[in-house]
Formats: C-alpha cells, sequence, structure tokens
C-alpha cells in the first residue's frame, strides 16, 4: 500500500493456513499480507521530513485499473545496490539474493514494467544492472526507525562503499535479529521511499528477513533454494523494486485507493510448479523463484508473472 495501512495481522495468520490448498490458484489472492509501510518522504540527515506524498502536477491518466499522476518514472536502466545489515555469516541469502539481481533484468516478470511511461510518454525499459554490495555491522543496533534506515543508505553512499547512483535502488536488507520499530512483522514486511542525500536523489527500500516472522512475511515455510527467510526476501524485493521504478516519489502511478502497481497484485503468484519441495513460479539465472505479480498496465490491467 502506498499510503496508508489496513491489512492486520489476524487476517494474514488465517490466510497463512490456506496456502497448501488453494493459495496459488490463478487470480487467487492467497495471503493478505502488508507489504508496505505509511510512506514518508524523509530528508537528509537532520534535515528529514515526515510529509504525506504530493500529487503530481500532470494530469491524471488511466483506463488499465492504475492511473498516471503526473510524477517521474525511472526509464533507463535500474542499479540494484544491497546494504546486508546486522549478521549474515555464511547465510546462502547473499548468494540467492544476488543472483535474483543480476537476472531480474530482460526477464518477462520486469517487463511488465514497459507498459509504464512519463509525462512525455517515455515508458520504463527491461533493464535491471546489479550494483554491487556493502555490509553495515549493527551501526545503528537491532532496533532501526525509518530515519535509522535512511542513515544507513547515507552511511554506505558518503563512505564510497557504495556509488552516489541516481538510477540505482537502495536495498537494506536487515538480518533476522533486527527489527524496524515501525511496523515490521506488524503492518508490513517491505518499504520504499526516496530521499535527498549529498544533493542527490536517491530511492531505497527496507526489506527484513522474514525469518523473524515467517507466518507473516513469507508464502510458504520452505523455499525453492532452500531457505525460506533469502526466498521470501526474493519475492518483497521485486516488489519493492517495481514499485521504486514505476512510482520512485510517490507521486506516478497508482489506483484510486493508494495502491502501486505491486500492491494491486501483492501476495498472488499465478501459476506455480514444484522445485526442492517448495513452490515457485519463475527460473532465473539458473535458480527458482516464488515472486509475487505485478500490474500490466495494459489491456484494462490484470495481474501476471510475465509480459
Amino acid at each position: 500500500m502506498r499510503r496508508f495501512v489496513g491489512i492486520f495481522i489476524a487476517i494474514t495468520l488465517v490466510a497463512f493456513l490456506g496456502v497448501i490448498g488453494i493459495a496459488f490458484s490463478q487470480g487467487k489472492s492467497e495471503l493478505a499480507k502488508p507489504n508496505k509501510i505509511i510512506h514518508r518522504l524523509l530528508g537528509d540527515n537532520d534535515d528529514s521530513k515526515n510529509k504525506d506524498a504530493h500529487p503530481g502536477n500532470g494530469k491524471p491518466q488511466s483506463g488499465n485499473g492504475v492511473s498516471y499522476h503526473g510524477g517521474p518514472v525511472m526509464t533507463g536502466t535500474t542499479l540494484v545496490y544491497y546494504i546486508w545489515y546486522g549478521n549474515w555469516g555464511d547465510n546462502s541469502a547473499n548468494t540467492i539474493l544476488e543472483n535474483f539481481a543480476r537476472n531480474i533484468g530482460g526477464s518477462p516478470y520486469f517487463n511488465i514494467n514497459t507498459t509504464y511511461y512519463n509525462g512525455s510518454n517515455v515508458h520504463v525499459t527491461n533493464g535491471v544492472n546489479y550494483g554491487g554490495s556493502t555490509t553495515d555491522n549493527y551501526s545503528r543496533g537491532t532496533s532501526l526507525s525509518d530515519a535509522a534506515v535512511q542513515g544507513i543508505v547515507i552511511d554506505a553512499i558518503n563512505s564510497n562503499r557504495l556509488p552516489k547512483d541516481p538510477n540505482g535502488v537502495y536495498f537494506v536488507l536487515t538480518s533476522a535479529d533486527v527489527n524496524e520499530t515501525s511496523g515490521f512483522c506488524k503492518t508490513y514486511c517491505a518499504w520504499h521511499t526516496y530521499g535527498t542525500i549529498s544533493g542527490t536523489d536517491i530511492k531505497y527500500s527496507f526489506v527484513g528477513n522474514p525469518d523473524r516472522c515467517p507466518s507473516v512475511c513469507t508464502a510458504q515455510t520452505i523455499g525453492p533454494n532452500g531457505n525460506a527467510g533469502a526466498d521470501g526476501m526474493a519475492s518483497l524485493i521485486a516488489h519493492e523494486l517495481v514499485e521504486s521504478v514505476t512510482d520512485p516519489h510517490l507521486d506516478a502511478w497508482y489506483d484510486q485507493r493508494g495502491m502501486e502497481n505491486a500492491d494491486k497484485c501483492a501476495w498472488t503468484f499465478g501459476t506455480v510448479y514444484t522445485s526442492n519441495g517448495a513452490y515457485a513460479n519463475m527460473l532465473l539465472g539458473g535458480k527458482h523463484y516464488l515472486i509475487q505479480r505485478n500490474w500490466v498496465n495494459a489491456s484494462g490491467g490484470y495481474c501476471a508473472i510475465s509480459y
């Protein structure tokens, strides 16, 4: 959700019990789990702001179940950067999620985003590259505020551990012992926003480890790559990535309820198959993933895993 959270954990827990029966049928919303925080526009360091997102100046356009409100979209190749926060040790998440970032660009899944465009009718391209990663050994402890998440991104950029890239989306990936105190595992599993860092427009996202609350933030108790937490994070990263590209400033593409493209298909997966005793719905770089569907902004609009 973009500006509000209306999903309750009780609903989530009940929905989870039915995941192995009807959850993965085409078009069925099987897990009503929240993915998003109430978005706030955060500034740089002491200049932080907590404001509702402003609508764009452009004339809204609609017709496929989601409307354009005039804000920018990311039309060129998007760079994905990871900040591994906390204790990841020898966790296979590094391999699983790096492989995902290296192969999501050019995929039928990310091609869905090419149905979105800016005010000049320039469409998003099916281009994503992996920009690299860095680690952060609990610089802000194990209880993070929204501002602390932003600070982690600022530190990674200002220390030159990661480049300052306006075409990037920076993902703060937290180990299972780290909490995000504004509502992780309670009202959301991940969120995205943006901020001005050293004079540059930076898009970033928080993605918590579902191992902290597997009944809330994972669709299944095992993963196709043998790491339920990391496999769950791949789906959350995909969700926040496609939204960061089509609604980076929270004023571009969303529907009349404030739901962005991936929100409209959250926790639905379409046609699935089994891999390593788990469900999956796509193969990327030799690894299988179960990824939430995205909204196709064409032909009246619909949820899909490819376009």
